[in-house]
């Protein structure tokens, strides 16, 4: 099992999957959805349809993972980043942003970032469930479940996607880092901590004043 996978999921979770997708024989064993039929692709896993309360399901190199449900903290700053940033693109018209939405990296990864960016010139290519096209932005917020994968896997899977930026928030650290793809890697062009404003691409006038982002809640 890939090591994205950080928590094991229940059968009355697993039952409200509900039928198989077609060419798909899915089981539970120990916690772990397991296909026996090979490597799910992504048309695949886009037929399960939601998840199921308390978990958090992406296809990672053909295999389901399982994570748990953001905690209050990251829903926090994904709240605030998300609103400054509404503000600031639909000023400038500049695209959308969403978040937690399905989102195809290849055949075998979907993946959700917690928040994305779509730049205005490229909406066109979206259609139907899901995002078919590397974001303009991915953002992640760290957690203890998902730091290292956020910060190698993820990583790795979004350099080799095309996506050109990619930030990387860490809500234990209070830190913000800015990464610009650059030669297929990416290559760290802004950081900040704690109550620093930061500023940078693709949104390079857009002022974040951290201290918005950190949670008041214990």
């Amino acid at each position: 099992m890939t090591t994205a996978s950080t928590t094991k999921m229940t059968a009355s979770q697993y039952f409200m999957l509900g039928e198989d997708p077609p060419g798909l024989r899915l089981e539970l064993v120990d916690g772990r959805i397991v296909n026996s039929t090979g490597p799910i692709t992504a048309s695949q896993y886009l037929m399960l349809g939601e998840d199921p309360p308390g978990v958090r399901l992406e296809l990672v190199n053909g295999e389901i993972v399982v994570s748990p449900s953001p905690s209050s903290h990251h829903s926090y700053i994904d709240t605030m980043l998300r609103y400054i940033l509404t503000g600031y693109i639909k000023q400038h018209d500049l695209g959308i942003i969403l978040g937690d939405v399905d989102t195809i990296f290849s055949k075998l990864n979907v993946r959700r970032p917690d928040i994305l960016f779509v730049a205005k010139s490229r909406l066109h290519l979206i259609k139907g469930h899901g995002i078919p096209i590397a974001p303009d932005l991915c953002v992640e917020i760290l957690s203890p479940s998902s730091a290292t994968t956020d910060q190698t896997e993820k990583m790795d899977l979004y350099a080799r996607s095309g996506v050109p930026h990619y930030w990387i928030i860490d809500p234990k650290g209070r830190t913000f880092e800015a990464y610009e793809l650059t030669d297929k890697q990416y290559i760290r062009q802004s950081f900040g901590r704690d109550k620093d404003v930061v500023k940078a691409a693709p949104f390079p006038a857009c002022e974040i004043p951290l201290a918005e982002l950190w949670s008041p809640l214990e």
